[in-house]
């Protein structure tokens, strides 16, 4: 069964971005593009909320024209464009790019999505993420933590009145200082 994996980056202090959804502080270098590229990849879908979509739509689906773009950046835009995603959003009219939209999370329907042949799919956004762990429905966290301290912006976990148990089952530290720390749910 395919797993839902959180995946996403956030400073030490636990936001994914800053004011104005500020993402410059992202230190995202050759080394861990080259690691992006190949997790996605490995990826059978993306599952987005608005705001990531809108953020990524307007880069990727054309960061291969530019002829000065380094070869990673170059791979995510195919690996993007070709990837099937979904968009969970109650205002965006249409989505391109290989893209479907669905209005509501319905347990039922994802539970359905994961029986389905294929890799894991990765989940972001911080709002979006809130309603899957609500529905206990993340299997597995990839979160990047980035050597900054922001101070203030979006946080990427919800204030909770519930103690989720994690298991460490693998932690990176990439040469730029970000590192990766994988969990998955106690059972």
């Amino acid at each position: 069964m395919r797993k839902i994996v959180l995946w996403m980056a956030i400073s030490l202090d636990g936001y994914i971005e800053g004011p104005d959804r500020d993402i410059s502080w992202h230190r995202v270098d050759e080394e861990l593009h080259v690691h992006m590229n190949d997790t996605a990849k490995s990826m059978g879908g993306l599952l987005h909320g608005r705001v990531v979509y809108e953020l990524m739509a307007d880069y990727w689906p054309t960061a291969d024209a530019d002829p000065d773009a380094p070869a990673s950046i170059a791979e995510f835009a195919r690996i993007w464009r070709e990837i099937p995603k979904i968009v969970y959003s109650r205002t965006l009219p249409h989505a391109d790019w290989n893209t479907t939209v669905v209005r509501e999370v319905v347990p039922e329907e994802v539970r359905a999505l994961k029986e389905q042949p294929g890799g894991d799919l990765s989940l972001s956004g911080a709002e979006l993420a809130e309603t899957f762990l609500r529905y206990g429905l993340v299997d597995e966290f990839r979160i990047y933590v980035h050597p900054v301290v922001v101070g203030r912006g979006k946080p990427l976990f919800p204030q909770a009145d519930t103690l989720t148990s994690l298991r460490l089952v693998e932690s990176r530290t990439f040469g730029n200082g970000v590192v990766l720390l994988r969990y998955q749910p106690e059972p």
